[in-house]
C-alpha cells in the first residue's frame, strides 16, 4: 500500500507525536529506573545477576534506539491507515507501550522481578500483535519492530533469571 497524501506539516507532526509517545513512555520509565540503578548499596546493586546481565552503559543507547524504531514505525503506519480505521493499530502500539513503562515500574519501582515478569510476557505479546497488525499497512513498519521484540526476547530470559537466582 502507498502512503496516503498528506502534507509535509502533517508529516511532520505526526512524527513528532510518535517521537514524544515513544520517548516520553522512555522517560517515564526512566525516572522509575535511574534512581534505583543510580544507588550503588541499594536494591538494585545487591541483587544476584546472571554472568550474561549487560554491563549498565548498554541500556540506555539500546532503548534510545529502540525508541526511535518504534516511533518511525507507528509513524509509517499512522500515514498509510485510513483515519476511520486508525483504531486497532493505535490501540495495540499504546497498550505495549503501556506495558513497556509498567515493566519498569513494576521491577524497579516496585522491586518486584516476579510482577515485571508477568508484564514483560504480556508485553511480549502485544508487541508481537503490533507486528501483526502494523505489517497489514507497511512491511517496514512492522520490520522495525523486530529489534524490540528480540530485545524484550532477551529481557524476558534475563528477567526470568533474576527471579530465579534472588528467590522470586
Amino acid at each position: 500500500m502507498t502512503a496516503k497524501p498528506i502534507s509535509t506539516g502533517s508529516n511532520i507532526v505526526a512524527l513528532l507525536v510518535a517521537l514524544g509517545l515513544c520517548f516520553g513512555a522512555g522517560a517515564i520509565g526512566g525516572m522509575v529506573t535511574g534512581p534505583v540503578v543510580a544507588d550503588a548499596t541499594g536494591w538494585y546493586a545487591t541483587l544476584v545477576k546472571p554472568v550474561w546481565n549487560p554491563p549498565g552503559w548498554v541500556f540506555g543507547p539500546a532503548w534510545t534506539v529502540l525508541f526511535a524504531l518504534m516511533a518511525i514505525s507507528a509513524w509509517l503506519v499512522w500515514r498509510r491507515v485510513p483515519a476511520g480505521k486508525r483504531t486497532l493499530p493505535a490501540a495495540v502500539f499504546l497498550l505495549q507501550l503501556a506495558l513497556n513503562v509498567g515493566w519498569s515500574w513494576f521491577f524497579f519501582g516496585k522491586q518486584r522481578p516476579d510482577l515485571a515478569l508477568i508484564d514483560i510476557g504480556a508485553l511480549w505479546l502485544a508487541i508481537f500483535a503490533t507486528i501483526y497488525v502494523f505489517h497489514r499497512w507497511s512491511t517496514l513498519a512492522a520490520w522495525l519492530l523486530v529489534p524490540y521484540i528480540l530485545w524484550v526476547t532477551f529481557a524476558t530470559t534475563l528477567n526470568t533469571a533474576i527471579c530465579r537466582l534472588n528467590g522470586y
